[in-house]
């Protein structure tokens, strides 16, 4: 069985992050996801409504698709123990590869006990526009003894920042945006209400 483990921070899950999973849930038998904390990264939405969101991210796909799930108890600072939770969940003899952003590559040498987690998954790197992937980068994660494939797709070219930031709704999908709205979750939500209220 191959299994796709994908922690995302989806602080809002976005359009992309939806794109990412219907990409990966043909590829996969299964595909687990989890809203993540990236120590790396300040977070501005608790954990979980940012699991809420990507429930909604997934009920709102193509209804053929039963193979992608929110395993929000996957969620981990340390990588190295999600991995451990998910061979208790499917056992050692599934292959699992743990997918990242291109945005992901050079903290990776940083992570916790790197060099064991890399013996026991293979990674999937998504490009995102405006991170390029560096060869040199690549080698580093390889000396680490990391099994990398660079996945056919291109994340859109949209982000939760854009929301954060400016209210840019053009990335969320309509039952996140509801969601947004109803338990008052980014500041810039109000923001938006107002704009929308003007029009």
């Amino acid at each position: 069985m191959r299994i796709a483990l994908f922690g995302t921070s989806a602080d809002p899950p976005t359009a992309g992050h939806q794109e990412i999973l219907r990409w990966l849930s043909e590829r996969y038998d299964w595909v687990a996801v989890w809203a993540a904390d990236n120590p790396f990264k300040s977070h501005q939405t608790q954990l979980e409504h940012r699991a809420a969101m990507l429930r909604l991210l997934i009920a709102d796909m193509d209804a053929a698709q039963h193979n992608v799930a929110v395993t929000q108890d996957l969620s981990s600072w340390r990588t190295l123990e999600t991995v451990e939770k998910a061979k208790q969940h499917w056992g050692e003899a599934a292959e699992y590869t743990l997918v990242i952003g291109s945005d992901l590559i050079n903290q990776l040498p940083r992570w916790y006990r790197i060099e064991d987690l890399l013996q026991q998954v293979e990674l999937l790197i998504v490009p995102r526009p405006g991170y390029a992937i560096a060869e040199t980068s690549l080698d580093n994660i390889k000396k680490l003894g990391g099994k990398i494939a660079i996945a056919t797709l291109t994340g859109l070219d949209v982000s939760s920042t854009a929301y954060r930031e400016h209210g840019d709704t053009e990335a969320l999908i309509a039952p996140i945006v509801a969601y947004i709205h109803q338990q008052h979750l980014y500041k810039c939500q109000d923001a938006t209400t107002k704009r929308f209220q003007l029009r």
